[in-house]
């Protein structure tokens, strides 16, 4: 027998195929019933994000306005409240940091549409529909004029109403233009392996095919805590043998991360989201030295992308791997990979691996003191190099990625050539979303 959850996601399935087939056989641009995919025209961001910014502090502190919302969304459609998990901390500082993300770069709206398109593509394996969001603008005017009062105006309301419609309009467009895609996939953990009382290495194969590439990561769902999805990078290329490899560090808080680590097992069930995220290469790896960067489960990724790298080894170049801590207190020595590591490097005399300069526990200290001694000081010379960048998410909560990575734009890396998952509300991670850009995505 079927529980709720595999019947409502069945349905979606089935939703998904019938609007694939309508897709098909209907003509271009005609999306009766639905909510529009197209952006508004002419769209002034810059001139809303100082209306809104204005409207600030009339509805702060953001959470309450947030609660608010919810409140009034649940009251007048309880139907909605099975897609959310049964604990909503999470989602309200998640849906905060969009806010703050919107808020901060309406007046980049090609950069915004393109977060937002990704947003709405990822949003397919929670059921969220173009219906829902319908529900959700007006729970959150009605939050809006609740939290100002009097002082609303008709000219604030505009502008909220346009800076949502065009972020929902982006979140509907990168939905259908996914709708081929599974939105979610079934998987078997294979193995769990506990290498530390909080950390734990899983293997998992999917049960239908799961393209990706290494370096990508993808979101995982415990039906311990149905609805709650959280980022792992994939910590193992593509092979033959189908399986996935995830690090998981638990956090102490009952999240995805506590379920994986303490309540899974060899043999659950999870449910994976499509593979995301900017750091894997190019197709064609160019001839040049690459450095990778990385501290705690940011290992996770650099270890798929060194296995890639081994299975191209016509490519000649040199490769350098920069661990540093995993956090405020941990040292660089403190490794929860290191054998497969060091039987690793035996073997590949053009990988160098490198600890941070462990006089400083802060990476932010240790790894751009020791970035310092590695960089090459000819001027000219970075530009040669390509850059990978996965901290730890306590690490990465903190803004130390970005220091990292403009300290490798400043010795004359190339923008282009420095790849990190940092862009915006995508790269929300359990640990937090009090910032409005959390850095990398981990496990």
């Amino acid at each position: 027998m079927n529980t709720p959850s595999e019947d409502y996601h069945a349905l979606l399935a089935r939703h998904d195929a019938m609007r694939l087939r309508r897709r098909i056989l209907t003509p271009s641009g005609s999306r009766a019933g639905e909510w529009s995919a197209k952006a508004p025209q002419a769209y002034d961001g810059t001139a809303d994000q100082l209306l809104i910014g204005d409207s600030l502090p009339l509805v702060n502190p953001l959470d309450q306005l947030i609660a608010e919302l919810y409140r009034i969304l649940f009251e007048r459609h309880p139907y909605l409240r099975s897609l959310f998990p049964e604990s909503m901390a999470f989602q309200q500082a998640h849906l905060a940091g969009i806010f703050r993300y919107l808020i901060g770069n309406l007046h980049r709206t090609d950069e915004m549409i393109g977060v937002f398109g990704q947003l709405g593509r990822d949003h397919r394996k929670l059921g969220v529909r173009p219906a829902h969001f319908e529900a959700f603008e007006a729970a959150l005017i009605e939050a809006l004029r609740v939290r100002a009062g009097a002082r609303w105006t008709h000219e604030l309301e505009q502008a909220w109403l346009r800076m949502l419609r065009l972020a929902v309009s982006a979140m509907v467009r990168g939905a259908d233009e996914a709708i081929a895609e599974p939105p979610s996939w079934e998987a078997t953990v294979t193995s769990h392996e506990l290498r530390t009382p909080d950390l734990a290495v899983l293997r998992v194969r999917p049960h239908q095919p799961y393209a990706f590439e290494a370096g990508q990561y993808a979101s995982l769902e415990s039906p311990l805590l149905e609805q709650a999805w959280r980022p792992y990078y994939l910590a193992r290329a593509p092979h033959p043998d189908g399986e996935l490899e995830f690090h998981v560090k638990a956090r102490g808080a009952g999240g995805v991360s506590d379920a994986l680590v303490h309540g899974t097992r060899e043999g659950c069930a999870v449910r994976l989201s499509a593979p995301r995220g900017a750091l894997a290469l190019p197709d064609h790896l160019p001839a040049t030295d690459l450095l990778l960067i990385a501290s705690g489960t940011g290992w996770a990724p650099m270890k798929a992308v060194l296995q890639r790298i081994d299975d191209e080894r016509a490519h000649a170049r040199r490769v350098r791997l920069l661990l540093g801590p995993a956090g405020e207190t941990a040292t660089a020595g403190e490794m929860y990979d290191a054998a497969y590591l060091e039987a690793f490097r035996r073997k590949r005399p053009w990988l160098t691996v490198i600890a941070a300069d462990t006089a400083h526990t802060r990476f932010a200290d240790a790894g751009l003191r020791t970035l310092n001694g590695i960089l090459p000081p000819q001027p000219g010379a970075a530009a040669r190099q390509h850059a990978c960048l996965a901290l730890a998410p306590e690490v990465a909560t903190t803004g130390r990625a970005q220091a990292v990575a403009a300290r490798l734009a400043a010795a004359g890396i190339p923008a282009e050539q420095i790849r990190h998952d940092a862009t915006g509300v995508v790269a929300v991670t359990e640990m937090s979303a009090s910032t409005t850009r959390t850095g990398l995505l981990s496990a």
